[in-house]
């Protein structure tokens, strides 16, 4: 098609394209392919949605009009799971109102069917140039970067921006929650670094008690304290010339923020028990999963010291806001552990791929790496079942009821037990459960429940009746 050459020299993108009508939708698959993308066509927002848990795409085409849920709604749930991920609407001249609406909510830009085939490519190449992550250095040498397995644009963002940190000497503080790889982001921003020759040095601030804290990070001379036998050297002095992670720094004790602040005014290091300052040369990293700002007004955590180690502040998505790479990260880690465990695992079962894709992950990617590593220490198949992934997840296999359900069952199941106990009297059993009886005769009639079912001796006709139709 002619309206597509001047876009052959874009690099391709993945684009997911949403229509129920199948002819419309082959349509637009042809086109866009012969613009060089690469397409996923669904005849559904559900299908669209679905397909979001499996891989992010780079934009999303839909028509507004859809069964089920619609393109507004489906534009809704895409904003609340990728906010950069720019959406294009296709329009019929009935919905062009709900399209404008949508516009001012985030939608990219709609576009009136019958569309132009010219302008369709246009408005897609305009998405996918405005929401194309920066990268510092394109032609960099990506092995600074090896150990972070990621396709998410969440991630490219961050590491686009760690890349250009690390090319400076500024303090960098990296906030995120447990188990979301802090420490990784640090060694490559490390490795990134001029410093990537010297050593990378980590310490865990909340893991050293207190009292041995302190010599750990600036080292002791022999003869400071009963058990210094020698000489010491601190892992400040380990890390000279290179990069030193203070990992859990919100945990420090007050004291010595103390000392670390006069550390870093100075930058010269007194081990405990000496009287002259060592100068230092070292690159501070350091990461937590605390809010400094609350420690701070709570008087946990100095100010001064603050803003000396946030010069840079980057900030790591958790699991769950960066799904499109729970696929990725856990096939990596079976592929390592399959090694580990001497066994050949080809891959996860489709619903187990999918239970991953869609747990919650409170512990973030080190929960991931303990689940495939269960699942990979017990697995007996070549493909990993749904059943090893429930087990490590400690998801039930049966349905999860909601509240009102739940309380209903309960209800239910606490009135028959009443009924046993009292054989099927019911001013006793309401006397047990502290109700009137014209409150508990309620509840049966609630319950579909007949106090003669629970009498020990033979059942009326009227009762059998009743118990039928239960």
């Amino acid at each position: 098609m002619d309206s597509s050459a001047p876009h052959r020299a874009a690099p391709p993108a993945r684009i997911l394209v949403v229509d129920d009508d199948a002819d419309m939708l082959r349509l637009l698959s042809l086109r866009l392919k012969a613009a060089g993308h690469d397409v996923v066509a669904v005849g559904s927002a559900e299908a669209a949605l679905a397909q979001l848990d499996i891989a992010r795409p780079q934009l999303v085409l839909s028509d507004v009009r859809l069964p089920g849920r619609d393109g507004l709604a489906l534009f809704d749930e895409v904003r609340a799971r990728h906010p950069s991920l720019p959406v294009i609407l296709l329009t019929a001249h009935g919905t062009i109102p709900d399209a404008v609406e949508a516009t001012s909510r985030g939608v990219f830009t709609y576009l009136t069917k019958p569309y132009d085939g010219k302008e369709l490519l246009d408005k897609i190449a305009q998405a996918l140039a405005l929401s194309a992550p920066a990268v510092a250095q394109p032609h960099a040498n990506e092995d600074w970067r090896a150990e972070i397995v990621s396709r998410s644009h969440r991630m490219t963002d961050l590491l686009s921006e760690a890349y250009m940190v690390a090319q400076s000497d500024a303090s960098v503080l990296l906030r995120g929650d447990s188990g979301s790889g802090k420490e990784l982001l640090a060694r490559a921003i490390h490795r990134a670094s001029p410093r990537a020759a010297r050593p990378f040095v980590a310490v865990n601030c909340g893991a050293i008690p207190e009292a041995l804290l302190e010599s750990e990070l600036f080292g002791h001379v022999k003869g400071a304290f009963t058990d210094a036998v020698s000489n010491h050297k601190g892992l400040f002095q380990a890390a000279d010339g290179g990069t030193l992670l203070l990992d859990e720094i919100g945990d420090m004790p007050p004291a010595l923020q103390v000392k670390l602040l006069r550390v870093l005014q100075e930058r010269a290091v007194r081990p405990v028990g000496a009287s002259q300052a060592t100068p230092i040369d070292v690159r501070i990293i350091s990461a937590t999963h605390r809010d400094l700002e609350a420690a701070m007004a709570s008087a946990q955590f100095r100010e001064d010291l603050y803003y000396r180690l946030n010069v840079v502040s980057l900030v790591l998505p958790t699991l769950a806001e960066r799904r499109e790479d729970i696929a990725l990260l856990a096939n990596h880690f079976l592929d390592r552990l399959s090694r580990k465990y001497d066994k050949r695992l080809s891959g996860f079962a489709p619903e187990a791929l999918k239970a991953l894709t869609t747990a919650a992950w409170p512990g973030n990617v080190r929960q991931l790496y303990n689940v495939v590593e269960q699942v990979c220490a017990l697995s007996t198949t070549p493909l990993v079942p749904l059943t090893l992934v429930q087990r490590a997840l400690r998801t039930p296999s049966t349905q999860v009821l909601s509240f009102a359900e739940a309380r209903q069952r309960f209800e239910r199941e606490y009135l028959v037990g009443l009924l046993k106990m009292t054989d099927g009297n019911v001013a006793d059993a309401a006397r047990l459960a502290q109700r009137n009886r014209t409150e508990f005769y309620r509840l049966l009639q609630k319950h579909a429940l007949t106090p003669g079912q629970f009498k020990q001796d033979a059942v009326d006709s009227d009762d059998v009746v009743d118990e039928r139709h239960e």
